[in-house]
């Protein structure tokens, strides 16, 4: 995995490219970090996709200084802004992903926490496919997800932030007619597909890595992916 600048709208932040061995076209995914930022949990995670197969670029969000990002990122999240500077990064590395030869033009995103509220949010901005691993935000589904695309989330049933959000996404997506795996894992907590250093004080907290539920979790990932970012595939979901 190589560190590069991005060229964005409102001036260059860093991100990270993980290139898959072989020579391609590859289907692309934007992946998007959580409240800690660009670390080895999110590196481990853009190598993985990497791994199986994807041009995967991980933008970081943080680049201008985590406390002047911040709470702008959090207006545009429980206002539904989709023209933020942080909604701005994430479409430049899409475009980036657009543009590289070596891609084939079909693009996902994912995320974590926050990474995963704004897969959500982006979700309706030209992504073929979105998953969101535990995302933050106020949860207001029927709203934010007019026009998105296909959607495969994943679920703590320990996380506090979340309650109930797993079965009310989907049966938001299901009404709305959009391909959809959610699924929400018993006895993991937020973070659980994290597997950040610290793990002892984090599971006191409730916030320990689940084995388990990430392999599963990552399973469906890669199955979805392989289904709506193959070349045949029509991009988006329905509009209204």
């Amino acid at each position: 995995m190589s560190s590069m600048q991005l060229d964005a709208p409102d001036g260059p932040i860093e991100a990270y490219l993980a290139t898959p061995s072989g020579d391609g076209p590859w289907p692309g995914v934007v992946v998007l970090h959580d409240m800690l930022g660009i670390g080895t949990a999110v590196q481990k995670s853009t190598r993985l996709l990497a791994d199986h197969g994807y041009l995967a670029i991980a933008p970081d969000l943080f680049s201008r200084g985590k406390v002047r990002c911040v709470p702008g990122m959090i207006r545009d999240l429980m206002g539904n802004k989709r023209d933020g500077i942080a909604v701005r990064d994430i479409l430049a590395a899409r475009a980036q992903l657009t543009a590289d030869p070596r891609c084939t033009g079909k693009i996902a995103v994912a995320g974590f926490c926050l990474g995963g509220a704004f897969a959500l949010l982006v979700s309706t901005e030209g992504f073929d496919a979105a998953a969101p691993f535990y995302p933050a935000g106020r949860g207001n589904y029927d709203e934010m997800l007019r026009g998105t695309c296909p959607v495969v989330a994943s679920y703590g049933t320990r996380d506090p932030q979340n309650i109930g959000r797993g079965p009310k996404l989907e049966r938001v997506l299901t009404a709305a007619g959009v391909p959809n795996d959610v699924k929400t894992y018993a006895a993991s907590g937020h973070s659980f597909a994290d597997d950040h250093p610290g793990q002892p004080l984090l599971k006191v907290m409730g916030l320990g890595y689940n084995a388990d539920a990430a392999s599963d979790a990552w399973r469906r990932i890669f199955a979805f992916f392989d289904t709506h970012l193959s070349p045949g595939d029509q991009p988006g979901g329905p509009k209204e």
